[in-house]
């Protein structure tokens, strides 16, 4: 295990960051050629659009210019995500920052010239240019929420100030919190966010796994009262926002963008905290029970079910992995993957400052480019087969669609990556007839895809919609007000078949997904969806594939009802979630069948 800085890391565990730009001069370059394309379109257009054929002129200028900010927005994050003390790269993040506020609030004039419009006008452009067709329809939709043009301005204007809440929550978490080394059965180990959270919260050996607990723990409260000031003001500008634009409530105004309505998030939560629960508890009884464990505590969900069973496999193994496990997409998606390796669309480096968890951003006109960090643990092939679900989604889109079109709500952003995760345990499930491996593949599945994405993420979820109903009634959130929030939830889930012992609480201080709007809960949502389709792939073969590519080339030009309803899906009923839900007692099922086999 190691800590090392960023200059010390292998170049080849790293990213290409020039296919984006070949170099910081470059990338200067594009930056001012934008700041003047912007200037240049608000002259040009400003208080001129009247008609159709004006509002078609504009939205053809915005579009060029949109594409040339995205790949610039890009290159600033991805510098700064792999490692968050370059003060270099947190300048020019700044930088890039300031100067998109600066633009959106130069530009806010052609949403709201636009919106002001007659609808008829609106209609006759979409007639005439049916590319902008899904944008015009969202300008439609924002009708009855939009502002004073200047009042748009002045909120664009804000732009960077309003993200400062989330900037300074990766600050605090991945600049100034240091972990000092712990210690266990009388060694001294080393730790970090990603040390915690790639090995040691899965560490085998129960004693160093909860002194690593504890340690980590203790270092996350001497910082809870920061994060939860710098979390509350996040919510207080979401909620400021939503009473300005005139929604009910902030579930309206950030449910309004995913375009779904609150049955669909309300059900998501509420089904999965009553009928997965007893699930999850039989499994956490397994996992105590072969174990050997005296309590089940918090600190121990997620340990593997055979750990010494679980292989270590090395980067270049994982590329197989990929390629064999996901060839059933097809060979044009086989060849994306061996870009991803190639052309270093990966980051895999361990290294300080580094983001934790995994990602993937997708600049248009551009390749994806994923993070994660690489511990060479087995489970790993899930996360990278996730990640790259999203790429492979990405590059389908981006490839189809126009910059307006391409990205689809966030309900539904989840749906390729655990789809990936599914077919990727479909694949070693039909290649082994061996009782081991076939339990820890099963049990991967729940601990890795569905415990991630059902429990960890659905928890979440519960947790931030009580905090919002909270702020909704006006109210403050505070460290202990969040803490008690979240044990509340784990209790409720977990019930007494686990301790949540200290600590467990904190858990809330770990997530950036609560900067993001109602995003936990799509998790669930996307891996339902994922669930369902992955199992028509495994019964109808290449029918359902071509489905699913379809869903994924229509990018955003669809509702996630609609998309959903491509796949053969329709996630307007319960039927879908609940039959995930039974699909996951199926397997804990088997899990308990394949150990008592095993142990015999």
């Amino acid at each position: 295990m190691t800590n090392v800085v960023r200059s010390e890391v292998n170049i080849k565990e790293t990213w290409d960051l020039t296919h984006l730009f070949p170099s910081d001069i470059a990338f200067e370059e594009a930056l001012n050629n934008a700041i003047h394309d912007a200037t240049t379109i608000e002259q040009s257009y400003k208080g001129t659009i009247k008609n159709a054929s004006q509002v078609i002129k504009v939205l053809q200028a915005y579009e060029q210019l949109l594409n040339k900010l995205d790949p610039i927005g890009n290159y600033s994050s991805l510098a700064l995500s792999v490692d968050q003390t370059d003060e270099v790269a947190q300048m020019r993040a700044s930088k890039v920052g300031q100067t998109y506020s600066k633009i959106n609030a130069q530009l806010s004039f052609i949403k709201s010239e636009c919106i002001e419009l007659n609808e008829t006008v609106l209609i006759k452009a979409k007639e005439q240019a049916p590319q902008y067709t899904i944008f015009i329809n969202k300008l439609i939709r924002q009708k009855p929420y939009q502002l004073h043009p200047e009042a748009e301005k002045a909120l664009a204007a804000f732009g960077t100030t309003f993200e400062a809440p989330y900037e300074l929550y990766n600050t605090t978490k991945l600049v100034d919190l240091e972990f000092p080394n712990f210690d266990a059965e009388d060694k001294s180990y080393p730790l970090s966010y990603n040390l915690f959270e790639g090995d040691w919260e899965v560490e085998n050996n129960t004693s160093i796994r909860r002194a690593a607990f504890d340690a980590f723990s203790k270092k996350l409260r001497e910082y809870q009262h920061t994060t939860a000031k710098t979390y509350d003001t996040h919510l207080k500008i979401e909620k400021t926002e939503a009473d300005l634009r005139g929604y009910e409530s902030v579930f309206d105004f950030l449910l309004f963008k995913q375009d779904v309505d609150r049955n669909l998030y309300n059900r998501q939560i509420d089904l999965i905290t009553t009928e997965l629960a007893p699930h999850m508890q039989r499994y956490a009884k397994l996992l105590q029970k072969v174990h050997g464990l005296d309590q089940m505590t918090f600190a121990d969900l997620k340990i593997s079910l055979d750990p010494s069973y679980e292989p270590k496999i090395t980067i270049e193994e994982s590329r197989k992995y990929m390629k064999d496990g996901l060839s059933i997409m097809g060979e044009d998606y086989r060849r994306m993957l061996d870009l991803a390796f190639d052309e270093r669309w990966i980051d895999f480096a361990q290294n300080k400052g580094k983001s934790t968890g995994a990602f993937c951003a997708a600049p248009y006109g551009a390749h994806p480019y994923v993070l994660i960090s690489w511990t060479s643990r087995m489970n790993e092939v899930f996360v990278l087969a996730h990640e790259l679900g999203h790429a492979g989604h990405f590059y389908l889109a981006n490839a189809k669609q126009n910059i307006f079109n391409a990205e689809p709500s966030l309900y539904f952003i989840e749906a390729p990556s655990t789809m990936n995760e599914m077919l990727m345990a479909n694949y070693l499930l039909a290649n082994s007839s061996d009782a081991r491996f076939k339990r820890w593949v099963i049990s991967t599945i729940i601990s890795r895809t569905y415990y991630h994405n059902f429990v960890t993420h659905l928890l979440e979820a519960a947790y931030q919609r009580k905090v919002y109903e909270l702020i909704d009634e006006g109210g403050s959130v505070s460290a202990s007000i969040l803490n008690n929030i979240k044990r509340k939830v784990l209790e409720d889930f977990w019930g007494d078949v686990v301790e949540i012992n200290e600590g467990a609480e904190l858990t809330w201080m770990r997530q950036p997904h609560y900067y993001m709007g109602l995003y936990p809960y799509t998790y669930s949502a996307g891996l339902t969806i994922a669930t369902q389709v992955s199992q028509r792939i495994l019964h109808e073969g290449d029918v359902a594939v071509q489905d699913w590519l379809q869903v994924l080339n229509a990018g955003g030009t669809k509702s996630p009802v609609e998309l959903a309803k491509m796949a053969g899906v329709d996630i307007t009923t319960e039927k879908p979630l609940r039959d995930t839900i039974t699909y996951i007692g199926l397997l804990i099922d088997q899990l308990e069948r394949l150990t008592e086999e095993i142990e015999k």
